[in-house]
């Protein structure tokens, strides 16, 4: 490792983790501001909420089964081909949108795509960069490289959500119209993909594992993993209801927020959910991950519920920022716990399985709290967010508090 990564990142951690962190950190820029403008993208065509809904739909639709395709058959491919392909769908993804406007083939871009309503990853990227990463760090230190994985994604993330800001400032200039300046952050981030594309191409070249990198389908871990993912595809379904794009979505039509003040608002939220990577690994080291995942998941659950009965924006804003302080804690230790409890050469196929959820289940809920804003611009789809993902904080606890990863036996 070179000295000027050492200080970011862990002990002992192989150069190529520099790579796939600079790359997580490039996709998340883009993400934070497409989640903003999807929604603000699709009013200006004159798109309905529910419409709005559906596009949502159909992108974490078409990664979640993207995503389980690459759990069943990465063990065929080099995990460096797989991420060069997904790079070349971000391409065709951004400047889809940047050139079309009719429903139905914005659709079926979204389906086929990789674009991302959500504040969290649910592509294809996550489980091929997991896998990477944990050959990339000792056991020991496994979790704190996922918590900065983690803290890169929010964080830059949440600057993305104030280049929201972007297309606003661009139309009051007069260099572009409104709609134009949009599209243009489309195409930005279709060539980010092309970006990406340079670094995985660094690391296939610099990787030092070589055909240990070759993944193998589940075997023994079966079992686990697939509780596991049943688990989190009642996470998942829980969390669509409130996906960022439709938390955007809810504050334009409950609060008459511009998107100006929604990517102010979400740069603080995404700079809470940062912060809170840096306590994770400590508090799991201390606790537990299974317990680091479901004591600090829950209270943040309980403010999401709480934030629709707010009568005002600064009251609900501040249980916005209570929630997002807590809630992506279980973020690094969900995922450095799926990575320890199997076995080495299952970790590809794992991180694909159980990232499944993250997408395929989520896909089932946006278009359902699209049409609930339709009916009324309460708060609805919070309400059945928290409440849910209370359920899966206590059936996590009940099923796995015992099932202990190799450092904590």
């Amino acid at each position: 490792m070179s000295r000027s990564t050492s200080w970011w990142l862990p002990p002992g951690t192989h150069p190529d983790a520099a790579l796939i962190l600079t790359a997580r950190g490039i996709r998340a820029f883009t993400d934070g501001y497409v989640a903003l403008l999807l929604p603000y993208y699709l009013t200006l065509l004159g798109y309905s909420a529910f419409q709005v809904g559906v596009i949502a739909t159909a992108t974490l639709l078409g990664s979640g089964l993207l995503t389980l395709l690459v759990g069943v058959f990465a063990h065929r491919f080099r995990l460096h081909a797989l991420l060069g392909a997904a790079c070349l769908m971000m391409l065709g993804t951004g400047f889809g949108f940047a050139v079309i406007t009719d429903f139905w083939p914005l659709l079926l871009i979204a389906v086929v795509g990789t674009l991302n309503p959500s504040s969290g990853d649910v592509s294809v990227f996550l489980p091929l960069e997991q896998s990477l990463l944990t050959h990339a760090a000792r056991s020991e230190q496994r979790t704190a490289l996922f918590a900065r994985y983690s803290l890169v994604g929010n964080l830059v993330g949440a600057l993305g959500a104030l280049a929201a800001a972007a297309p606003g400032l661009l139309a009051q200039s007069g260099l572009l119209e409104l709609k134009a300046a949009v599209q243009v952050m489309f195409a930005l981030y279709g060539f980010s993909g092309l970006v990406v594309f340079a670094l995985y191409r660094r690391l296939a070249s610099a990787a030092a594992h070589g055909d240990e990198m070759r993944s193998a389908p589940l075997g023994p871990s079966r079992g686990i993993v697939y509780r596991l993912a049943a688990l989190f595809s009642l996470d998942a379904f829980a969390g669509g209801f409130a996906v960022q794009s439709l938390l955007a979505l809810w504050l334009f039509l409950r609060f008459e927020l511009s998107v100006e003040a929604a990517g102010t608002i979400f740069f603080w939220t995404g700079v809470l959910a940062a912060a809170s990577f840096l306590a994770a690994p400590a508090i799991a080291r201390r606790i537990g991950l299974i317990n680091t995942m479901v004591y600090t998941h829950l209270p943040a659950n309980v403010f999401c519920v709480l934030v629709p009965f707010m009568p005002t924006l600064p009251l609900a804003l501040l249980f916005l920022f209570l929630r997002a302080a807590l809630s992506s804690m279980d973020v690094p230790a969900r995922s450095s716990y799926v990575m320890a409890v199997v076995s080495p050469g299952e970790r590809a196929a794992a991180a694909g399985v159980t990232a499944v959820p993250r997408s395929l289940a989520a896909a089932l809920s946006p278009a359902f709290a699209g049409y609930l804003l339709t009916l009324t611009p309460f708060g609805w789809p919070l309400v059945i967010c928290g409440a849910l993902k209370i359920v899966y904080d206590l059936m996590l606890l009940a099923m796995f508090r015992k099932v202990k990863p190799p450092e904590e036996r």
